[in-house]
C-alpha cells in the first residue's frame, strides 16, 4: 500500500497465539527488547504478548518468528489517527472512517471479508457506542458527538443517543432466525409489519407460497427472504441490508434488488454485498473498504457505482494512492464457439431421479478433457441433485452415468467434522504439501491459507471453511472436480480469486470442472460452457445443454429477463436498468449477454 508511514498498528490473533507451545520468540528475538526497552513486548494475561505500538519500530522479526502466525505489524498513514472510530481492546482489530447515508440513494458498502462492515452497520444502527481508540470505560455518547461536532454524521449519532432514529437492520446470519422465532412464517411477518404493507412486500419478494410454512423447515433462501420482508415492514427511518442475495438465485436477486431500490421514498437505505452484479445494479453509489483481515478496515472516499467496482476489482484507489492488492482482476470477452475441440471425459444421460413431488429430468450431456461446465438456475430445479449424481453420492431412478471416470466432490452445505488442524486436514487430503511446489503457487498461496494452519476446521469461519474446502477439492487426484456454490461465504474478491484459481488448475492440469453458482461474475470468469436449468422450482427441473457459453448466457438471462453489457474498462458483466436503451436494443436482437465491442457512450443509462 502507497503510504506515508508512521502511524503503528500492532495487531496479535489471540485464537492463534499458543504460549504454551512456543518459546516466546516474539520477545526473545525483539530487537527493541534485547535491547533494553522491554517494555515493548511484554507477556500479559494468559502468558500472551502485549506489544506497545509507541515503543515498537516495526521490523517484523516478530512477525516471522512466531510459530502460529499471530502477529501482525501493519503501517498505516498519519491521517488516519484521527479517524479511528472503534478499536477491539489492546492490540485489537480498528476501524477507520464511517460512511454517510444519503436520501433517496441505496448506498452499498465493498470491502473484503473482516475488515468491519458488519462492525460499521451495527454502530450506525446505534447497537453499541464507538470507542473512538479509547480503551477506558465507557463514556457514552458524548465524547462521539463532539468528535464529530459540525458533521452530517453528527446530527445521525445525535438521534441515536436522544432515540429519535429508528434502524431496521437485517442481519447476515439469517440462519439464527430459526433459533429465535418458531411457528409459521405468518404471524412472524404479520408481527413486524408497522407500516401496513404486508401484502405489498409478500408479493415483491414472493413469500405468499411459504406464509403458512413452518420457520424450521425453510431452505436457506426462504429464511433470507423472509428476514429481508421482516426488515422492510419495520417503520424506520434507516434500512440496513447485511449481505441480502446470499442462498438466492439470480431470479430472487433480482426481485430483492428491486424491492430494496424501492424502498428509498420511505426510508435511507444502506446495503453490505459481495454479489458485484447485484451492488452495481442496486446502488446509486458505493463505499469501498480496504484494510487487512481481523487487523483494520478503512473507508475510502464515496465513488460513483462504476467507479466504486472497478477500483475494488484492480485493488487500486487512484484518487488516495491506494494499492490493497498486488494484482487485478480481469474478465475476458468470451469468443463463441461452436463446439468443443477435445475429446469427451464424461458422458451422462439421459437421466431421470425421482423424489417424493420433485421430479429431475436430463438430456443428455457431454464434458470434455479440460471444459469447465457452469451450473445455473432457479433454486430447487435439481442442479445439487444432479451434482450428486455425477459424484455418486445418489443414483439415478432411470439412466446412467460413466462409471469409469474419478470424482473429487466439495458439497453444497460442507460439514466441518474433521477433528484436527487445518495443516492436518491438508495432510490427509494432499499429502506433504508443503513439499508440493504446484499446490503452493496454484492453491495454498492466492486461496491465503497460510493464515489458517494452526486452527481448528471446526473453528474456522464459514468463508474459511469454504476456501479449505474448496482447496481440497481441487487438489485431490480427479478426472472431474464437482464443485457446488463454491462462492458461498466469501467476499466479491474471493469469489474472483478462487474462480481464477480453479480455472487455472483446470488449464494446468488439463482437468475438467462443473461449477454450480449463481454469482454472475464467478461464472463469467470460470466457465466455458453452461449447462441451464429450468423448470417450476420444487416440483420439476430439467437440464439443457451443456452449451457454448455465449448460447448458454443468452438462454439462462432471458429467462431472467435481464440483459448484460460489457464495462469498456473491466470488461466485467454490468446488468441494464430494464426499458433502458441498451436493456431494449439487447433483447430485440437476443443478445442478452452482450460480447460484442464497447463505446464510452454505451455506459450513458
Amino acid at each position: 500500500m502507497a503510504f506515508n508511514m508512521s502511524l503503528r498498528v500492532a495487531v496479535l490473533f489471540k485464537d492463534r497465539c499458543q504460549p504454551k507451545q512456543c518459546s516466546t520468540e516474539c520477545v526473545r528475538f525483539c530487537p527493541r527488547v534485547r535491547a533494553g526497552a522491554v517494555e515493548t513486548i511484554m507477556t500479559g494475561d494468559r502468558g500472551k504478548p502485549v506489544i506497545s505500538e509507541e515503543l515498537c519500530i516495526g521490523c517484523g522479526i516478530c512477525v516471522h518468528k512466531c510459530p502460529f502466525t499471530a502477529i501482525r505489524i501493519i503501517g498505516l498513514a498519519d491521517e488516519l489517527e484521527t479517524d479511528l472510530i472503534h478499536q477491539y481492546g489492546e492490540n485489537g482489530f480498528r476501524l477507520f472512517r464511517l460512511p454517510t447515508i444519503q436520501e433517496g440513494k441505496v448506498v452499498g458498502l465493498l470491502g473484503m471479508n473482516g475488515i468491519g462492515k458488519t462492525t460499521i452497520l451495527n454502530i450506525l444502527a446505534g447497537e453499541f457506542v464507538p470507542n473512538l481508540g479509547n480503551l477506558e470505560p465507557d463514556e457514552g455518547w458524548e465524547p462521539v458527538l463532539e468528535h464529530f461536532r459540525g458533521t452530517q454524521i453528527n446530527a445521525h449519532f445525535k438521534e441515536i443517543a436522544e432515540g429519535d432514529l429508528k434502524v431496521s437492520l437485517k442481519p447476515q446470519y439469517v440462519d439464527r432466525m430459526q433459533k429465535l422465532f418458531t411457528g409459521p412464517v405468518a404471524p412472524l411477518m404479520e408481527k413486524a409489519d408497522e407500516r401496513g404493507a404486508l401484502d405489498e412486500v409478500v408479493e415483491a419478494l414472493g413469500l405468499s407460497g411459504i406464509m403458512m410454512r413452518d420457520m424450521a423447515d425453510l431452505s436457506g433462501g426462504e429464511l433470507q427472504r423472509v428476514a429481508i420482508g421482516a426488515t422492510m415492514l419495520k417503520d424506520a427511518d434507516i434500512y440496513m441490508f447485511d449481505e441480502p442475495s446470499s442462498y438466492l438465485d439470480i431470479h430472487q436477486r433480482m426481485r430483492v434488488a428491486h424491492a430494496i431500490q424501492g424502498m428509498t421514498d420511505i426510508g435511507q437505505i444502506l446495503v453490505v454485498e459481495h454479489d458485484l452484479a447485484i451492488l452495481d445494479f442496486i446502488s446509486d453509489m458505493v463505499y469501498v473498504m480496504y484494510g487487512s483481515e481481523a487487523t483494520y478496515g478503512v473507508v475510502a472516499e464515496p465513488r460513483s457505482v462504476r467507479n466504486a467496482i472497478n477500483a475494488y476489482l484492480q485493488g487500486y484507489l487512484r484518487e488516495e494512492n491506494i494499492r490493497f492488492r498486488d494484482e487485478s482482476i480481469e474478465f475476458d470477452v468470451h469468443p463463441p464457439r461452436e463446439d468443443w475441440e477435445s475429446l469427451p471425459m464424461l458422458t451422462y444421460g439421459p437421466l431421470k431421479k425421482e423424489f417424493d413431488g420433485f421430479t429431475l429430468t436430463a438430456g443428455k450431456g457431454v464434458i470434455h478433457e479440460g471444459e469447465v461446465v457452469g451450473v445455473v438456475g432457479p433454486n430447487a430445479t435439481g442442479k445439487t441433485t444432479l451434482v450428486k449424481i455425477l459424484a455418486g453420492v445418489i443414483k439415478p431412478s432411470d439412466g446412467k452415468v460413466d462409471t469409469d471416470v474419478s470424482v473429487s466432490y466439495k458439497p453444497q452445505y460442507i460439514a466441518p467434522d474433521f477433528n484436527g488442524t487445518v495443516r492436518e486436514y491438508l495432510y490427509t487430503v494432499i499429502g506433504n504439501f508443503e513439499e508440493d511446489k504446484f499446490f503452493k503457487a496454484e492453491v495454498y498461496a492466492p486461496l491465503r491459507l497460510e493464515m489458517l494452519l494452526t486452527k481448528e476446521v471446526k473453528a474456522l469461519s464459514g468463508g474459511e471453511l469454504q476456501r479449505v474446502a474448496v482447496a481440497g477439492a481441487i487438489s485431490r487426484d480427479a478426472d472431474l472436480y464437482l464443485l457446488d456454490e463454491p462462492s458461498a461465504y466469501l467476499d466479491a474478491s474471493e469469489r474472483m480469486i478462487a474462480a481464477r484459481t480453479v480455472r487455472r488448475v483446470m488449464e494446468k492440469r488439463g482437468k475438467s470442472a462443473l461449477i454450480v453458482d449463481h454469482d454472475i461474475y464467478l461464472i463469467d470468469l470460470i466457465s466455458d460452457s453452461l449447462l441451464v436449468f429450468e423448470g417450476e422450482p420444487s416440483i420439476e427441473g430439467h437440464s439443457v445443454g451443456p452449451l457454448p457459453l455465449h448460447a448458454g448466457m443468452n438462454r439462462f438471462l432471458s429467462t431472467v429477463g435481464i440483459t448484460f453489457r460489457r464495462d469498456p474498462e473491466t470488461k466485467r458483466p454490468r446488468i441494464n436498468t430494464p426499458g433502458s436503451r441498451l436493456d431494449r436494443q439487447q433483447k430485440s436482437s437476443g443478445e442478452h449477454y452482450y460480447t460484442g465491442k464497447l463505446r464510452e457512450e454505451d455506459e450513458e443509462e
